[in-house]
């Protein structure tokens, strides 16, 4: 199984502060909470649309790239 497409366009500094956020809202967050004011599901949601962000300025890199001709 790939993972590259679920860190695709993140910084390893950014990957690794992640984790420990996530550690830490794991071990000393609050207790249950409903979707909208759970601090998890707000950095799951903050991490995939970061995601797609740098998916999207992936695509639109490589749409933009001129590509060369084979003459």
């Amino acid at each position: 199984m790939s993972r590259s497409g679920s860190s695709a366009g993140l910084s390893i500094g950014y990957r690794i502060g992640y984790r420990f956020r996530l550690i830490g809202l794991t071990l000393f967050g609050p207790a249950q909470l409903g979707e909208a004011n759970d601090p998890k599901a707000r950095l799951e949601r903050e991490r995939a649309a970061r995601v797609a962000g740098a998916a999207r300025s992936k695509a639109a890199r490589s749409k933009a790239a001129p590509r060369s001709r084979d003459s």
